[in-house]
Order: C-alpha cells, then structure tokens, then sequence
C-alpha cells in the first residue's frame, strides 16, 4: 500500500503544480458549476505564488508531487482555496493528509473554522470534507437572466 506523504509546496515543485492544475481545471467545464468556478478562480500558473507563503501542500507518491491544497487564513477562517489529487494516485488517502495537513497550519495560524467549496455533483470533494466533519452550511444557486440568458 502506498502511503501518502504530505509536505509544504517548494518552488522545486511548480512545473508538478502547474501539471496538475491543468488537469484539474481541463475536468471542470463539464461539471455542473465549473465554468462559473473557473471564472471566479484565476489560475495560479505560471507563478504558483502561494508557493512562497506556505500556503500550499502537496501529496506525493515515491517522492514526485500528485496532489495539492491551496489554502489560506483570512482572521479566524481557513479557507480551502483548492483541492486536487491526480486520478491515478486517488483512494490512498491524499485528500485526507492534506486536509489534515492544512487543518494544523490553519489551526497554528489561529484559525478556529475552516470553509471550502465543492461543486454540484462532485461527490469526490463533498465526501473528502464529510470524512472531516465538514458540512454544507449554505447552498448557492446560480443562473443566467437577462441579455445572458440562453
């Protein structure tokens, strides 16, 4: 079995960052929800400037990066910025480690409430936050009206 090893993001490791954030944003436009969340979420490529923060985590597998969470502490409030774990390296409890893993940074950085988003349908991100307590507590419906509707 492989165990996940979870770590602060280096700048070493923004060519993997900046893979697998394209695969992550390349999925959504399919997914109910996911062009208005591309729109709302700039990428961080090329720069992966939070890497510099400590503001990223990533799960790695023999070494190379196949996951990471963005993060950040806003007050009181860690907010899961971003979540993604590769295909190949899923049910091996990356999602969990790094979850975990920003939870304790976002604990030390005084935050006392962590909120995150998943989109509609995507039963992957909504089971990785039940498994860690955390639940919906606001659901954001969303159409188009006006000249923008089709």
């Amino acid at each position: 079995m492989v165990e996940p090893v979870v770590r602060d993001a280096s700048r070493d490791d923004i060519a993997e960052l900046v893979w697998l954030e394209s695969l992550a944003r390349e999925q959504l436009p399919g997914q109910r929800g996911g062009a208005l969340w591309l729109e709302r979420h700039p990428a961080q490529s090329p720069t992966w400037h939070a890497v510099d923060a400590c503001e990223v985590v990533v799960g790695t597998i023999d070494e190379v990066p196949v996951s990471y969470l963005r993060f950040h502490v806003d007050d009181d409030v860690l907010y899961v910025d971003d979540v993604y774990v590769h295909p190949g390296a899923r049910e091996v409890g990356l999602g969990d480690a790094l979850l975990a893993a920003a939870i304790e940074r976002g604990v030390r950085a005084g935050a006392q409430r962590i909120e995150a988003e998943a989109l509609p349908g995507d039963r992957d991100t909504k089971n990785l936050y039940e498994r860690a307590a955390i639940t919906a507590k606001r659901i954001t419906v969303s159409a188009a009206i006006g000249d923008g509707a089709a």
